[in-house]
């Protein structure tokens, strides 16, 4: 496909290969993303009406560097292709912060964590804070804790960072209306007849086909 999506292949999934995992991989393995997101679904503001501009929303939880921070994690793990926006496109990070002022407790200190291991990291490796470097380093960084069966045993509390930030951003993108369209979801539409069950779906879920 397109280089960019190649070159952004390392850090995410592509969206609809996030729906081929989630039916191919065993339920151990998944990033528990179907009870979050139901659950963010009744909690989470619609983003519908979400102001766009930087300027437009005022973050609840996090302080300007955290901000910066989200809105960077949230555009390399879903960054805009040919189909839709990107995650900040979206409305995620307000949807993020939103999420974070409902639960509080325990997921802020994890998230607050994970963004300052980056940095930590990041000024270690690189002299700047995780949002201001580059992308292929802030890639570089990303690599080490996006796959948990490669990780290292010390970037264990990283990795649980990730998987959580990453479970939020794809549970926020895939409740706005671009992350819907992107599917695309043909819920809540009239159909003039109803065919039968695909029979790729039939295959792959090893049903007998027929109807």
């Amino acid at each position: 496909m397109e280089e960019k999506k190649k070159l952004n292949r390392s850090i995410r999934f592509e969206r609809r290969d996030i729906l081929k995992a989630m039916t191919a991989m065993p339920a151990a393995a998944l990033i528990s993303l179907t009870p979050l997101s139901s659950e963010l679904a009744k909690a989470a503001p619609e983003q519908s009406g979400v102001q766009q501009g930087p300027a437009a929303y005022q973050p609840k939880v996090l302080n300007p560097h955290e901000w910066k921070t989200v809105r960077v994690l949230c555009n390399l793990i879903i960054p805009a292709d040919q189909i839709s926006g990107s995650a900040s496109q979206a409305g995620v990070p307000q949807f993020i912060d939103d999420w974070l002022d409902f639960k509080r407790g325990n997921l802020i200190a994890e998230i607050r964590g994970g963004m300052t291991w980056l940095d930590m990291e990041c000024n270690r490796s690189f002299k700047y804070d995780f949002s201001d470097c580059t992308t292929t380093q802030q890639k570089q960084l990303l690599d080490r804790i996006a796959y948990p069966q490669k990780a290292a045993r010390e970037d264990a509390s990283a990795v649980a960072f990730f998987n959580s930030f990453r479970d939020l951003v794809v549970s926020g993108f895939f409740t706005s209306q671009s992350g819907i369209r992107d599917l695309p979801y043909l819920g809540n539409e009239p159909q003039p007849g109803w065919h039968g069950c695909p029979a790729p779906v039939v295959a792959k879920l090893g049903l007998a086909s027929g109807r």
